[in-house]
């Protein structure tokens, strides 16, 4: 029997995310949400989530906003910039 999803269900898959698997967990929080009804606020938590995960696979960084970046005069800045946080991640392609 399956029991009801929950905002912990949800925390613990989106909190420890990374940008190499932020796609992944999306597809995980999708189907944990799919039978929620569309008014459900655990549902509407993890849509919000998904938007931060689809963000988060375009950044290099899970960064918050208010988090200091790393200066571009880092030493090898030029050579490998990364800088690429969550509320600003990279332009998607096509």
């Amino acid at each position: 029997m399956k029991t009801q999803t929950t905002f912990d269900d949800i925390e613990a898959l989106v909190g420890p995310a990374t940008p190499h698997f932020a796609f992944q967990i999306r597809a995980r929080v999708r189907e944990l949400i799919a039978g929620l009804p569309a008014d459900d606020p655990v549902r509407r938590f993890g849509e919000a989530q998904i938007g931060l995960l689809d963000d988060l696979g375009y950044a290099s960084s899970k960064a918050a906003d208010d988090a200091p970046e790393e200066p571009r005069t880092r030493i090898g800045w030029d050579e490998i910039p990364s800088s690429a946080p969550v509320s600003r991640p990279l332009p998607r392609a096509g």
